[in-house]
């Protein structure tokens, strides 16, 4: 069984510069700048043979390749403690059609569908104990973070093994634009 996500990767340059917004905020746990994506589709563990059958249909996914453009900040749950704090992106009808066909090819291979609605972001750090106060003036201070628009022209299927040490990602497969 492997635990499994589909996303974006980012820009070098992106996961730099959002690295280096990691400051010493208590609670907090910073996801380290090679594992920073926009996830498109968490899948959790999954059956050896539901992931060859899953390698078999992400291919056929067509896409153009379309602008994506980082901006904002904020975190979940939107009310209540801060449990995540994340970098947000510009409105995009494309990004949330790839997304859609993703499901699709998903929930064909007979992966359970995503009951929540998607929401693009990209986590930068999990809140471990109630940090509101840092979380307020962490937002207040990049509020207007904006990064010129990278294009998107590939997703990847990651697996996902966790350790006390955190989560290491290997790229199980890389999809290509096919308009």
């Amino acid at each position: 069984m492997a635990r499994l996500f589909i996303a974006i990767e980012l820009p070098g340059e992106i996961k730099k510069t959002l690295s280096s917004l990691c400051c010493d905020l208590p609670g907090m746990r910073w996801v380290p700048p090679d594992q920073i994506h926009l996830t498109l589709r968490f899948l959790g563990d999954v059956q050896p043979k539901d992931t060859l059958r899953l390698k078999e249909a992400l291919p056929a996914i067509t896409f153009a390749p379309f602008p994506l453009t980082v901006q904002g900040v904020g975190h979940f749950p939107p009310h209540g403690h801060p449990r995540v704090l994340w970098i947000g992106l510009e409105e995009s009808s494309p990004l949330l059609e790839l997304q859609q066909r993703i499901e699709t090819a998903i929930t064909g291979v007979g992966i359970v569908p995503e009951e929540r609605r998607f929401s693009p972001h990209i986590t930068i750090a999990r809140i471990k104990e109630n940090a509101s106060a840092e979380v307020a003036l962490f937002e207040a201070k990049h509020r207007q973070l904006n990064f010129p628009p990278f294009t998107v022209d590939e997703f990847v299927l990651f697996s996902s093994v966790l350790s006390p040490k955190g989560a290491t990602h290997r790229k199980e497969g890389t999809f290509r634009n096919r308009s």
